[in-house]
């Protein structure tokens, strides 16, 4: 009975552990470009239901995956032995190097068997995607050329999160991409490079001390948070645009004030775990502007 007793806490522990390596708070970087290139989708013709699960399955797949691929990557490196932020899984002990490697593979195969029903049932270029987002998430922090520590990795968020995701989405749907899914792409782009600014922004002294080769190590402190604060601004400046060909999309206007607090911690100096707060408030803020540029691409 004892032994049992204090089994469970350690369960408990474990699971927890597993669910912060996951990297759920931000959730909000894939779950907003699906609901923009769903909401574009819905606007040019019907949606289908089965096709939006596939579509999500392949995104989580892929992005989950690659979250505990980058653990194991940078665990096994050495790059997170200083966190400040979230303890990884590799890197604090918490689970083996191989444990981590192959839950990431799991999570591959779902988006890798994903891909190939999308691609047999929608179209073949599913097949050249599914190639596409299994490399750059393998090779953003693994392999022996990582391009995450060559400052390539804001490029790559702006593409996978911006333009990928949210034109994949629609193209899934209505079986091509629209023009309208490229142009809202640009702002979730951006929001999605704010948001991993927050991460490297705080952790700009470990990284570039494990040799990890950040656009913030790259800009420096005082330059990195300029470049956040052009991510947000740019954001809400390139979905005004798209309010020329859909007017509701001046629903964005309303997570103006989701973007107060974030902009405020990371302007006003704020350093070390002072910005896991600012990066939660990136989610957040992501989360509204997505929901809201849906809502208004769909009307």
């Amino acid at each position: 009975m004892t032994a049992t007793l204090q089994q469970r806490p350690v369960r408990g522990d474990a699971v927890r552990a597993w669910l912060v390596g996951a990297r759920l708070k931000t959730l909000p970087v894939t779950l907003a470009p699906i609901a923009v290139g769903e909401g574009i989708a819905h606007s040019l013709g019907a949606v289908s239901w089965w096709r939006t699960v596939l579509t999500l399955l392949f995104m989580l797949g892929f992005v989950l995956g690659t979250n505990f691929f980058n653990d194991y990557s940078d665990g096994v490196r050495g790059t997170d032995d200083a966190r400040l932020g979230p303890a990884r899984l590799v890197g604090s002990g918490q689970a083996s190097p191989r444990q981590v490697l192959r839950f990431g593979m799991f999570l591959y195969a779902v988006a890798v068997v994903t891909g190939v029903v999308l691609a047999a049932t929608v179209s073949w270029w599913m097949l050249a995607v599914t190639v596409y987002c299994g490399l750059a998430g393998w090779c953003y922090t693994g392999g022996p050329r990582p391009y995450g520590y060559r400052a390539l990795g804001d490029l790559s968020i702006f593409l996978f999160h911006g333009v990928i995701a949210v034109c994949t989405t629609a193209a899934v749907q209505l079986g091509h991409v629209p023009l309208l899914a490229l142009g809202a792409s640009v702002p979730i782009g951006l929001l999605s490079c704010a948001l991993l600014t927050t991460n490297n922004l705080r952790d700009i002294r470990t990284d570039a001390a494990a040799g990890k080769i950040t656009v913030a190590v790259l800009l420096g402190d005082k330059r990195t948070r300029v470049y956040y604060a052009l991510c947000v601004t740019g954001a809400f400046a390139s979905a005004l645009l798209l309010a020329g060909a859909r007017p509701w999309a001046l629903l964005v206007i309303a997570a103006v004030p989701s973007a107060v607090f974030p902009l405020r911690r990371v302007l006003s100096g704020a350093r070390g775990r002072d910005l896991i707060a600012a990066l939660e408030h990136t989610c957040l803020l992501l989360l509204a502007f997505g929901a809201l540029l849906a809502i208004g691409l769909a009307l």
